[in-house]
């Protein structure tokens, strides 16, 4: 049954017009799509590696099978995540609702929620303030939500540079203080006592703005990109947040402000006691140090290997 077909059975609805093109899926492993029924429309999220063929690859020599077969894996995780555990977030921790999901010849397809719709068609690419309290108030109550669960069907350890994913990347800074260090920082991350699901793309980009985000409601922010989900430390999504939205004068003054709110947050979850904080705090250099560890092997001068995350690792190796 071909896409439109297959959403009309689904939904009862008939498509009107569509596909109308999204944006394509990194290194062309699929698009998102919309469709425009007879009420309301949806998105599509359609994974096809096979259309990567004409994609252009990363200019340091990344595009790789094992990297080929990492992203196959995360499509698979995004599918169970919002099938088997999306359902217990609550509205203040908003994603776009599964409609659909379906393995097909060339990969999957999921219908989802146009979150447009639904009032969430805030995409800004930078953040004042309020919009950064709502996105850690989203994920100090994902983090909440999520806290000891399981990790079945998903990645053991989430996030997408995740170290036993990235031997590549690891090779390039081999001999390095940093590449020495990294087996280490990661055995502290993944031997933490207080463990939760972590988004594990938690970038500004993944985030979806309703109107009231200026005032720093979390209910008004929805996340999107689910594929690197996965057993973690909150801390890990927060230090990749912070570090896609604040430039390194803002977080030399503002990430130590911001970490404390998103624990605000997080205390009124059960189990998100003194000792979780702790030890959540204690990590909260190995998390820097840990995407910092990826992003020199990976792209070398990018943006984001800051002076303040620059500061973290020197504290790990210090150590």
């Amino acid at each position: 049954m071909d896409t439109q077909h297959w959403i009309e059975a689904v939904t009862g609805l008939q498509v009107r017009s569509g596909p109308e093109l999204v944006q394509e899926l990194w290194s062309g492993f699929g698009r998102l799509e919309r469709f425009h029924l007879s009420k309301g429309h949806v998105i599509v999220k359609a994974v096809d590696p096979g259309a990567r063929g004409g994609a252009p690859g990363h200019p340091r020599g990344w595009d790789t099978d094992l990297s080929a077969e990492r992203k196959q894996k995360s499509y698979r995780v995004e599918r169970v995540f919002y099938s088997e555990y999306a359902l217990r977030l609550e509205e203040e921790a908003r994603v776009p609702a599964l409609i659909a999901a379906r393995e097909t010849a060339t990969g999957g397809e999921m219908i989802l929620e146009d979150l447009d719709a639904a009032g969430f068609a805030g995409r800004p690419r930078a953040l004042e303030d309020g919009g950064i309290r709502a996105c850690l108030g989203w994920l100090a109550r994902f983090h909440g939500a999520f806290l000891g669960s399981p990790t079945d069907g998903l990645w053991e350890r989430g996030t997408y540079w995740h170290l036993e994913t990235r031997p590549d990347e690891l090779e390039a800074i081999r001999g390095t203080p940093l590449g020495e260090a990294a087996s280490d920082i990661d055995r502290r991350l993944s031997a933490a006592q207080h463990r939760t699901l972590v988004h594990g793309d938690a970038k500004l980009a993944n985030f979806c703005f309703a109107p009231g985000a200026a005032n720093g409601a979390s209910a008004s922010v929805a996340a999107v990109d689910f594929q690197y989900v996965g057993g973690g430390v909150g801390v890990q999504d927060v230090a990749y947040f912070l570090g896609s939205c604040l430039d390194d004068g803002e977080l030399a003054a503002q990430a130590a402000p911001y970490l404390d709110l998103y624990f605000e947050a997080l205390r009124s979850f059960p189990g998100c006691d003194a000792a979780l904080e702790d030890e959540w705090r204690e990590l909260w250099p190995h998390a820097w140090a840990d995407f910092h560890r990826f992003l020199a092997g990976w792209s070398p001068g990018h943006w984001k290997l800051s002076v303040y995350s620059e500061g973290m690792v020197r504290r790990i190796i210090a150590r």
